[in-house]
């Protein structure tokens, strides 16, 4: 068991609807979707958002696309036109939840990497990478 970052394992993407953020968490493949589903709880959100998120956590399955749409009620402040918050729209709530920490055996991370490195292929061919995959930065 390795405790690594959970944008290790998912991608994932955020927005609002007035105080609610939603994020849709994509995990790189369905064994990861299957650990995932377990692995990531209401309880284990709120704890990682620290405060962040004043009322429930909401986690929905969608199991044919593997992935997870989490909800973050009253986490924005009262919503884009009522918050002195930076993120306004929640635009960066996907970026926080992705560095919640997971422990997570090792074959499920070489599987990441395996996807990561099928992507970089596919479309990082004869192109120049403005980012580098990091995977022991813990």
């Amino acid at each position: 068991m390795k405790k690594i970052l959970l944008k290790d394992l998912a991608f994932a993407r955020s927005g609002d609807k007035g105080d609610v953020s939603n994020i849709g968490v994509m995990a790189k493949s369905k064994n990861i979707y299957d650990f995932l589903a377990k692995t990531i709880t209401p309880e284990k959100v709120k704890s990682h958002f620290r405060g962040m998120v004043k009322g429930n956590v909401e986690i929905y399955p969608v199991p044919k696309i593997d992935s997870l749409e989490v909800v973050l009620r009253r986490a924005l402040g009262g919503g884009a036109t009522c918050t002195l918050r930076f993120d306004q729209t929640g635009k960066s709530m996907c970026c926080a939840l992705l560095r919640m920490e997971v422990e997570v055996e090792d074959s499920l991370l070489e599987e990441a990497k395996a996807v990561d490195a099928s992507i970089l292929r596919r479309y990082g061919e004869g192109k120049e990478m403005a980012y580098e995959v990091q995977y022991d930065s813990l």
